[in-house]
């Protein structure tokens, strides 16, 4: 396991949702503070708000990818463009990997019920899905950064 990942485990093992760990992750790359990258990503952890649609680590990935394009690119055109494209090959990449990027797919369970919670728990789900998502989507912004800053 990387570094950057292991740092972002270590923020979900700590209590942080799955969209925070991952932009708390790249903070230092980024150039903004912890508070804020926890923060701003506060609600997007179980699929958006609990939601249970887009994965957390997902749309914390795409957040990490928007202020990469943004420190490349000055005007907004150009930064939405490369943004769009890498969360596009993000998107693909994830996807060959997990078949899904929807939190109610991946842990096959309502987090939102006592029941589905309850599931989660006894079954290891946050361990053995969420930490795998996390690592995953760290791994490929990590892949993804390297290819297009060469």
């Amino acid at each position: 396991m990387g570094h950057k990942a292991e740092k972002a485990i270590n923020y979900f093992k700590a209590g942080y949702n799955c969209a925070q760990s991952v932009v708390a992750a790249f903070k230092d790359d980024m150039g903004f503070d912890e508070n804020l990258a926890l923060e701003i990503s506060v609600g997007f952890g179980g699929g958006m708000g609990l939601l249970q649609e887009k994965c957390g680590a997902v749309t914390g990935a795409f957040m990490v990818i928007g202020l990469y394009s943004s420190k490349l690119h000055q005007d907004n055109i150009s930064r939405k463009n490369h943004s769009y494209a890498l969360i596009q090959q993000f998107d693909q990449k994830f996807r060959s990997i997990h078949q899904t990027t929807q939190c109610s797919e991946l842990l096959r369970c309502d987090l939102r019920s006592e029941e589905g919670h309850t599931f989660a728990v006894e079954n290891k789900l946050f361990e053995k899905v969420c930490e795998k998502c996390i690592t995953d989507a760290i791994g490929i912004v990590e892949e993804l950064v390297v290819l297009n800053h060469q």
